[in-house]
C-alpha cells in the first residue's frame, strides 16, 4: 500500500471508529436564513430573465414581426430606395440577434450551474451579455442555503479529476464583470456555504482519520490546467482543501523532489505544472481530491497508474534521502543554460534560469581592468542595465533643462551649463559612465519587442515569462511559465520547452519594432556566474518577499525602484513606493508615486485591481499580455509595480495576499520586505545577506545582489535635482548657470601651446602627428579630455576607448603615450596631469575651439562686451567665425561612442544659436538688417532646428521692407516643417508679419 505521511496539522485524530470514506461529498448542513432582500433580488432576477428571454421575442413578433423574409429576395431588392422602413427593418434584425445571443448565454450559464461542469463555456462575442446572464442566474439559484448545498453545480463545482474547473468560490472571485457588487455578494454566499461544508468535512475527516490510516488510504490532488492566464498554485490548493493557504508548505514538503508523471520534479513551492500529482495531508478535503484505494474505480487506469508510480517515488525518495534532488544534496539548483546537461526526466523545474542579455561589455571588462575601482562605487560599476538607465534619464533631464533655459522658461537665462558634479555625485557620475551598458539595453529592448511583433504576426499570444538571464556573451534566455510551442525565428528553444533563447548575433539583426513593450516588469536582481537575472515582477503568481536587515533590504529596494523608473525596455508604468523612497521621485516624476502607509496602499490597489479586472473583461482579454499584442493601446495595459519595504502586520499581509492572488494576469506586481521568511501569499521568497548575497533556496538561486546603498542613492538623486533648472539648494537660486566651466584668455598674450579644432573637422595645431597605428586612440582620448576640463577618471577614459574592456597594462601604456605626445610647458609642467582625486586633467595651455567659443560669448554678454558695444560686436563676430560645422564632423565610424552619453551635442547648437541671436540683435540696433540676416543664416547652418533663429530671421527680413523676400522665406520655412506643420508660435508670427502667407503656400502647393 502507498506510504502515508503525517504532518503536525493532521496528527491529532479522534478515536478509531468505522466511518465512510473521508472524501465523500459533504452532507447538507444547516445554513443561515435568507433575508427578505435576498428573495427580492431573486424575484427581480427571475422577472428580468423572464422579460428578456420570453418577453422580448413575444413583443418583437407581435409588434414588428419575424426577422425572416417571406420569400427569397430578388435582384431588384438591391436597387430599391433606402427609406426609414429599411433602417427599422435592419434595427429589428439586430435586436433579434442580440436576443438570440443573450438567450444562448442564459442557457449556457443555467446548464453549467445545474450540471456542475464548473466554469461555463464562453459564447463567442458575448462580452457583457454573458456577464449579465451569469449574474442573473447566480442571483436566482443562490437564493437559498438548501439549494446551494444540495445543488452540485453550486456547492461542488469542478469535482471531475480531469476537468479544468475550479470551486465556485474561486470562480466567483475571479469573474470580472460589470456588476461587481452583485458578484461579490454571490461570492460571499458561496464562500459561507463552502466554509460550513468544509467544517463538516473536516470533522468527518478527524473522526475517521485513525481508521483511514489503518487501511492505508492516501489522498492525492492533480494540478489543474490553467483557466485563461490563471494558474493553479500550492497556496490555492491549500486554501481550498486545507482551509488555510499558508499550509502550502506542508504540501511542498510531502512532494518535494519526487518524480512527476512528466519526469520533472517539484523543486520550489512557487512553480507547479498541470498534470502533476500532489500527495495531500491527512485532513485534506474537497471533491477534487482522489483517495486511494477507495476512489480507484472512479478514475481512469492511466491516472491510477500515475498515482501508483508517484506513491512509490515517495517511498523511494525517503529511502534515498541522502541523494535527494536531481542534482544531489537534496536541494534544487539553477545553473546557467550553457552549463545545463541535456534535458532528462530527473531535471528539476526552476522558475528562473540564466539568460544572457545583450552584452555586458562595461560590466564585464577584460581581465585586468577590474583589478580596482579607483574609488568609484562598486554597486553601480556592477549594475550595467541600471547604470545605462540612469545615465540615459540624466542626459534627457539635462537636455530638457537646457532647452527650457534657452526658451526663457526659467528665469530668462540662456545657454545654461549644467553644474559640474563634485564629491560623491562626481564619483557616482563616473561610475555610471564606466558601468553603463547602453548597447545591452538596446538589444534587450529590440529583442523583446521583436519577439512580440513576430508572435502578433502569427496571431499567437505572448507567453508568460517569469525571468530572463543576460550572459556575458550576449545571449538572451527567457524562462516561460509553461511550454508555449516553437518560438518564432530567430528565437530558438533552450534546454527544454520552457526556455526560449536568442543569440546576440541574431539580436543585432532586429530593427525597431512598432509594438508595445511586452515585458516592462523585468528588473535586475543580481548575477550568478557572470549571468544577470531579471525577474518579471508583474508575472509572479503572487507576492515576492525579501527578508534581511532593514538596511540591506533598503539598498535592494532602491536599486529595483531606480531601474524600473529609468529602464529602456518599457514604455509606461506606475511604480508605487510604500514607506520609503520619497526622495527617489526626481528620477522619474511621471512613473514614481510615493505612499506613506499600508492603508493608502490597500485603498489604492483594491480600486485598481477591480478596475483592471473589469477593463480586461470588457475588452475580452484574459490578461494584460493578450492586450499588449492586440490592437489596444499599449499604455492601457501598463504595469503597476508595488514596492513595500516595511514588513506588514499579519492582518495586512493577509489582505495583501488576497490582492495579489490574481495580480499576475492584471499586470500588477508586489515586492514586499519582511523581517522573517513566513509571509502569507509569498510565491517566491528571497533573502539578502549582509555580504550582499541574494538567496532564494526554493528557487535554487544564490546571486551577487544588485543594490543601491544609501550614499550612492543620495548622490544619484543629487545629479537629477541639480539638472532640474527650477531647483537649487534648499529651493534658493543657483549660481550663474551660463558661466562656462573653463574660460580661456582670449587676448593676444593668451595664445595656447596646443590648439584643437573640434567644432567641424578635427584638427590639432601645435603637436606632431602621432604614429598611424596609435593616432586614432590618442586623438579620441584628447577629445574626451578637452570636453571635460574638470577632469576624467581613468576608468571612464578606458571604458570610453575600449567599451568591451581592456587590461590595465594596455590602458596605462596609452596614458604614457598620451603624456609623451602632449609634452610639457616651457616651465616643465606636464600638459597631462593627475589631480588629487586621481582624475586626468589638461593644462591651461591645451585649448579647444569650443573653449574659445564659450569664452568669447561669455565675454561679449557678461564680461567686457556689456559696457562696450564695439567690443561686444567684435567678440560675437569672432565667435561665429569659429563655427565650421557639427562637433567632430569627420569622426571615424565606430569610434567616439561615448558621445551618446554627453550633452555637448545639444549644448553646441544652443550656444551657436545664442551667439547668432546676440549678433543679430547687435546689428538690428543700428538698422543693419542684411548683417543681421547674415549672422542668423550662419547660426542656422549649425542649429537648423532652433525655432528662435527662424523667428528672428522672419523679423529681420520683415524690416527690409521686401514682401516677396518675406514670402519666399515663409514658403521655405513651411517646406522645412514637412508633415508636422508650422509650429504654433511660428504660425502666429507669420500671421502678424505676413497675413497672406497661407495663400502663397496654397499657390505653391
Amino acid at each position: 500500500m502507498p506510504r502515508r505521511r503525517t504532518t503536525s496539522s493532521s496528527s491529532s485524530t479522534a478515536p478509531s471508529a468505522p466511518s465512510a470514506p473521508r472524501n465523500r461529498t459533504p452532507q447538507p448542513v444547516r445554513v443561515r436564513r435568507r433575508s427578505f432582500g435576498d428573495f427580492v433580488k431573486a424575484f427581480l432576477a427571475f422577472v428580468v430573465l423572464l422579460v428578456l428571454v420570453a418577453g422580448v421575442p413575444v413583443a418583437l413578433a407581435s409588434q414588428i414581426g419575424w426577422p425572416f423574409p417571406d420569400g427569397a429576395p430578388g435582384l431588384d431588392w438591391l436597387q430599391r430606395e433606402i427609406t426609414v422602413h429599411t433602417f427599422l427593418s435592419i434595427l429589428t434584425v439586430v435586436v433579434w440577434l442580440a436576443w438570440a445571443q443573450f438567450t444562448a448565454c442564459v442557457l449556457v450559464e443555467v446548464k453549467a450551474a445545474v450540471s456542475g461542469v464548473g466554469v461555463p463555456g464562453r459564447v463567442p462575442g458575448s462580452g457583457p451579455s454573458q456577464l449579465l446572464a451569469r449574474q442573473l442566474v447566480a442571483a436566482l439559484l443562490l437564493v437559498g442555503a438548501t439549494a446551494a448545498s444540495l445543488t452540485p453545480g453550486l456547492s461542488q463545482l469542478g469535482q471531475s479529476l480531469e476537468g479544468n474547473q475550479k470551486p465556485s468560490v474561486a470562480a466567483a472571485q475571479q469573474t470580472p464583470g460589470l456588476f461587481a457588487q452583485q458578484q461579490e455578494q454571490a461570492a460571499a454566499t458561496a464562500g459561507a456555504l463552502a466554509e460550513q461544508a468544509g467544517q463538516a468535512g473536516q470533522a468527518a475527516a478527524r473522526a475517521d482519520g485513525g481508521a483511514s490510516a489503518a487501511h492505508g488510504d492516501t489522498k492525492y490532488y492533480r494540478i489543474q490546467p490553467p483557466e485563461g492566464r490563471h494558474h493553479d498554485s500550492l497556496w490555492e490548493v491549500a486554501e481550498r482543501h486545507l482551509g488555510d493557504g499558508r499550509r502550502y508548505k506542508e504540501i511542498f514538503e510531502l512532494n518535494k523532489d519526487r518524480v512527476q508523471p512528466d519526469g520533472s520534479r517539484l523543486s520550489e513551492a512557487s512553480l507547479i505544472r498541470p498534470g502533476w500529482i500532489m500527495e495531500m495531508p491527512g485532513d485534506a478535503r474537497g471533491g477534487e481530491l482522489v483517495e486511494m484505494p477507495d476512489a480507484a474505480p472512479n478514475v481512469s487506469e492511466q491516472v491510477q497508474q500515475q498515482i501508483s508510480d508517484y506513491a512509490r517515488s515517495g517511498d523511494h525518495a525517503q529511502g534515498g534521502g541522502a541523494q535527494g534532488g536531481a542534482q544531489g544534496g537534496g536541494d534544487a539548483q539553477v545553473s546557467l543554460p550553457e552549463q545545463r546537461p541535456a534535458p532528462t526526466p530527473a531535471n528539476p523545474v526552476t522558475p528562473a534560469t540564466p539568460v544572457p542579455g545583450a552584452g555586458q561589455e562595461h560590466a564585464t571588462p577584460a581581465a585586468g581592468q577590474a583589478e580596482d575601482s579607483f574609488g568609484l562605487p562598486e554597486a553601480l560599476l556592477a549594475a550595467p542595465l541600471l547604470a545605462a538607465g540612469l545615465l540615459g534619464a540624466l542626459g534627457r533631464r539635462r537636455r530638457q533643462a537646457m532647452w527650457q533655459s534657452a526658451l526663457g522658461a526659467v528665469g530668462g537665462r540662456r545657454g545654461m551649463e549644467p553644474p559640474t558634479p563634485t564629491g560623491d555625485a562626481q564619483d557616482v557620475q563616473d561610475a555610471l559612465l564606466v558601468g553603463a551598458d547602453p548597447e545591452g539595453v538596446r538589444l534587450l529592448d529590440r529583442s523583446l519587442r521583436g519577439l512580440a511583433a513576430s508572435l502578433a504576426a502569427e496571431s499567437r499570444p505572448l507567453p508568460v515569462v517569469y525571468a530572463a538571464w543576460m550572459s556575458g556573451n550576449g545571449d538572451l534566455h527567457l524562462q516561460l511559465a509553461q511550454p508555449a510551442g516553437k518560438p518564432p525565428a530567430p528565437w530558438q528553444q533552450g534546454q527544454d520547452q520552457t526556455f526560449w533563447m536568442l543569440a546576440r548575433s541574431d539580436a543585432e539583426g532586429y530593427e525597431e519594432a512598432e509594438t508595445a513593450a511586452p515585458y516592462p516588469g523585468l528588473v535586475s536582481l543580481g548575477t550568478m556566474d557572470d549571468s544577470r537575472l531579471l525577474l518579471n515582477l508583474e508575472a509572479v503568481p503572487g507576492i515576492v518577499s525579501l527578508s534581511g536587515t532593514e538596511t540591506d533590504r533598503a539598498a535592494v529596494f532602491a536599486s529595483v525602484a531606480a531601474e524600473l523608473a529609468t529602464n529602456g525596455w518599457s514604455d509606461r508604468m506606475t511604480i508605487t513606493l510604500v514607506g520609503f523612497g520619497d526622495d527617489l521621485t526626481p528620477l522619474a516624476p511621471n512613473r514614481i508615486r510615493h505612499l506613506d502607509g499600508f492603508e493608502d496602499l490597500l485603498e489604492t490597489m483594491s480600486a485598481e485591481t477591480r478596475q483592471r479586472r473589469g477593463a480586461l473583461g470588457a475588452a475580452g482579454h484574459d490578461s494584460v499580455l493578450t492586450g499588449r499584442t492586440g490592437p489596444a493601446q499599449h499604455t492601457r495595459w501598463a504595469p503597476h509595480l508595488v514596492l513595500l519595504a516595511a514588513q506588514p502586520s499579519d492582518e495586512e499581509a493577509l489582505q495583501l495576499a488576497e490582492l495579489a492572488a490574481d495580480a499576475g494576469r492584471l499586470g500588477i506586481g508586489y515586492l514586499v520586505g519582511t523581517g522573517g521568511t513566513d509571509l502569507p501569499g509569498a510565491a517566491w521568497e528571497m533573502e539578502i545577506t549582509g555580504e550582499g548575497r541574494l538567496l532564494a533556496p526554493l528557487l535554487g538561486l544564490e546571486l551577487e545582489a544588485q543594490s543601491l546603498p544609501v550614499a550612492q542613492q543620495r548622490a544619484v538623486v543629487e545629479l537629477f535635482t541639480d539638472a532640474d533648472p527650477g531647483s537649487g539648494p534648499e529651493g534658493g537660486p543657483r549660481r550663474a548657470a551660463n558661466t562656462p566651466p573653463f574660460l580661456v584668455d582670449i587676448s593676444e598674450q593668451g595664445r595656447p601651446a596646443v590648439y584643437a579644432r573640434l567644432v567641424g573637422s578635427y584638427e590639432i595645431i601645435g603637436l606632431d602627428a602621432p604614429d598611424g597605428e596609435r593616432s586614432a586612440l590618442l586623438h579620441e582620448a584628447l577629445a574626451l579630455l578637452l570636453l571635460h576640463r574638470e577632469g576624467v577618471h581613468p576608468r571612464v577614459l578606458s571604458s570610453a576607448l575600449w567599451p568591451r574592456g581592456v587590461t590595465a597594462d594596455v590602458r596605462d601604456a596609452l596614458l604614457e603615450r598620451l603624456r609623451a605626445w602632449l609634452g610639457t610647458d616651457p616651465d616643465g609642467t606636464p600638459r597631462l596631469a593627475t589631480d588629487a582625486s586621481g582624475r586626468l586633467t589638461l593644462a591651461r595651455s591645451v585649448v579647444s575651439d569650443l573653449d574659445v567659443l564659450r569664452s568669447l560669448y561669455y565675454e561679449a554678454t557678461q564680461g567686457r562686451g556689456v559696457d562696450s558695444r564695439q567690443v561686444r560686436g567684435r567678440l560675437l563676430t569672432d565667435a561665429l567665425v569659429l563655427v565650421r560645422g557639427p562637433l567632430l564632423a569627420d569622426r571615424p565610424e565606430g569610434r567616439y561612442r561615448w558621445l551618446t552619453h554627453e550633452i555637448v551635442d545639444a549644448q553646441l547648437p544652443l550656444l551657436v544659436a545664442d551667439t547668432g541671436l546676440a549678433l543679430s540683435e547687435f546689428h538690428l540696433e543700428r538698422n543693419r538688417a542684411e548683417k543681421a540676416i547674415e549672422a542668423l543664416n550662419a547660426a542656422l547652418r549649425t542649429a537648423p532646428a532652433d525655432e528662435r533663429l527662424w523667428h528672428e530671421l522672419l523679423r529681420a527680413t520683415y524690416t527690409t521692407g521686401d514682401p516677396d523676400r518675406l514670402r519666399a522665406l515663409a514658403a521655405d520655412l513651411v517646406d522645412r516643417s514637412g508633415a508636422r506643420g508650422v509650429p504654433p508660435r511660428t504660425e502666429a508670427l507669420l500671421d502678424e508679419l505676413l497675413p497672406t502667407w497661407r495663400e502663397g503656400v496654397a499657390a505653391a502647393g
